[in-house]
Parts: C-alpha cells; sequence; structure tokens
C-alpha cells in the first residue's frame, strides 16, 4: 500500500498553502484553477496535482502576479514562470514549498535536492534557521489539525536529523577550546531530541567538549559524569516530560543526586519550562526561553 496521501480536503489546502479556504473557493469558481472531486455528501477533495499546482500559483500570487493573469497560465506554464521568477527573487517560498511536498510524498529525493540548492549559497546555521526552524514549528500545527500524520512528521524530522549529524561531523574539533564539558540529555521518557541535537552542532562548532546522551536518560545514570576534575554544564530539553505536575520535584532530585555533588550546573529548554517555580528552583539551573538566550547566557 502507497504511504502517499493522494486527495486533501480543502482545510488540508488552506493549512499547507497559507491561502484561506474561501480565496480557494473563489479562485476556484471565478478561474477554474483547481477542479475538484466531490464524496457523495459534496465534500470537496483535492489531489496531489492539485496541491502542488496550488503551491505553485501560490508562490506566483505571492511574488505579485495578479490571480486573473494567472488563471490565463497554461497548467504546463505555471511551473516555468515560477522557474522564471526563483531565477530572479528570494527562493524561500518555494524552498519551503519543496521541503512541504517531500514530506507529503514521502521524497526523500526532493528532500535532498532541495537541501542541496540552498547549501550553494547558505551555512548550515542559516538553513536550520530560516528554514528548518519554521518547518519544523509548522510541523506541529499541521499535524495537529489532521492534515498530516505521525508518519509525515517523523520522516522529516528523521531527515533534518541526519543533516544535523552530517554537519556536526563535519565541524568537530580534535582539540577543544577550555576544559569545561556539555553534557547534552533528555530526562527519562522524553523522545524529542532535535533541538537538543542542534545545540550538540552549535558547541561542537565553537569548539567545546559535548557529550550527547540523546534520549530518557535517568538522573541517576548521569552520576558518572560528575567523577572528574572538569566543570560540567548539563544541558537538558523538556517537550513533554517532565510533565508539567512532575518539573519541579524533577529538578529538586537532579540537585540532590546531582548538583550538591559537584560544582556544576543544568540549563533547561523547552515547552515544559513554563511550569518551572521560579521561586523554588535551585540556584545552579537556568531556565531559558530559546538557543540564542542560552548561547548568550553562557558566552559560547
Amino acid at each position: 500500500m502507497s504511504l502517499v496521501k493522494k486527495t486533501f480536503s480543502i482545510k488540508d489546502l488552506e493549512n499547507l498553502s497559507g491561502i484561506k479556504a474561501h480565496t480557494i473557493r473563489i479562485w476556484e469558481k471565478r478561474y477554474n484553477l483547481l477542479s475538484p472531486e466531490r464524496t457523495k455528501t459534496n465534500i470537496r477533495m483535492y489531489s496531489l496535482l492539485s496541491l502542488q499546482k496550488l503551491l505553485n500559483i501560490t508562490l506566483l500570487y505571492e511574488n505579485g502576479l495578479k490571480i486573473s493573469k494567472i488563471a490565463q497560465l497554461k497548467n504546463e506554464e505555471i511551473p516555468i514562470k515560477v522557474r522564471e521568477i526563483i531565477d530572479e527573487k528570494s527562493v524561500k517560498n518555494n524552498m519551503m514549498n519543496a521541503f512541504k511536498l517531500s514530506m507529503i510524498n514521502f521524497d526523500q529525493n526532493l528532500f535532498y535536492s532541495t537541501y542541496n540548492q540552498l547549501v550553494v549559497d547558505l551555512s548550515f546555521r542559516e538553513i536550520f534557521k530560516e528554514y528548518f526552524i519554521p518547518l519544523l514549528q509548522e510541523l506541529g500545527y499541521l499535524w495537529q489539525s489532521n492534515t498530516i500524520s505521525t508518519t509525515h512528521e517523523h520522516f522529516i524530522t528523521n531527515l533534518v536529523k541526519q543533516k544535523v549529524y552530517t554537519n556536526t561531523e563535519k565541524v568537530h574539533r580534535s582539540e577543544y577550546v577550555n576544559n569545561k564539558s556539555f553534557v547534552l540529555f533528555l530526562p527519562e521518557n522524553e523522545i524529542h531530541e532535535l533541538g537538543i541535537l542542534y545545540l550538540n552542532y552549535e558547541l561542537n562548532l565553537r569548539g567545546y567538549k559535548s557529550i550527547f546522551l540523546g534520549q530518557s536518560v535517568p538522573i541517576e545514570n548521569l552520576e558518572p559524569l560528575i567523577a572528574s576534575n572538569e566543570f560540567v554544564e548539563f544541558i537538558a530539553y523538556v517537550t513533554v516530560e517532565p510533565s508539567k505536575e512532575k518539573i519541579n520535584n524533577y529538578l529538586q532530585k537532579f540537585k540532590k543526586k546531582i548538583l550538591d555533588k559537584k560544582n556544576c550546573r543544568l540549563s533547561l529548554l523547552g515547552f515544559q519550562t513554563q511550569f518551572v517555580d521560579l521561586n523554588t528552583k535551585p540556584e545552579n539551573i537556568g531556565v531559558y526561553r530559546g538557543f540564542e538566550d542560552l548561547i548568550e547566557a553562557l558566552n559560547l
């Protein structure tokens, strides 16, 4: 059975293109731009070709072409016009659409070719911040609105992870800038590791010793890492776990098991940090809104 999603509701088209469903209906009725099929209950359903066409139309429209002019183009002329605009202007919208299509179609080759076009002119840091972060943020909304499945999310996330791994290996240095060690981990039952993976790349880029432990690490498993004389900076990313009911107890346990035994710190990022009680958290635990805040606070 093919995993490619082949039919889309008008709400799916709105979510993926950014064009309101009401506007899509008007374009469809007035200009005959799309030709949906209808279910027995008269609900519009659109093909993958319709989605691809709408994404191309969106690019032309956002670059100043009037919808009446776009409607006069033949179907085969639309992608040609898109390529002309890409040659003349910013490729950002088109690249984002290409990444979305690679996800919808489970098309690894499209993801790689799009990335390879970007890397000609941009650094990996720029690609991650300008493309991958917005893409991944949008994934959450697309998943919540049932436009994509968990399978789509895992597919595109793992491709991004591969790029993080590859670029981390490229910038890793054999000599470190000082004897401070960073230990990056996700608490027990936390599996959302992309954020901490990218932070591992940033640390390697700057020449720091970074020990990446990955997903679901119990506090007790961190104790061997405080045996040396090096100053240790623990960094954890908390997206789902510990939950808001458990996060403050978790920090107290971390203090007792780790921080009270060694001159070290814990830096915390992620969605669950909003539930940290700043009045009771240990002094040597820092809470940060994002990568930039943490990097600035640690003077990296």
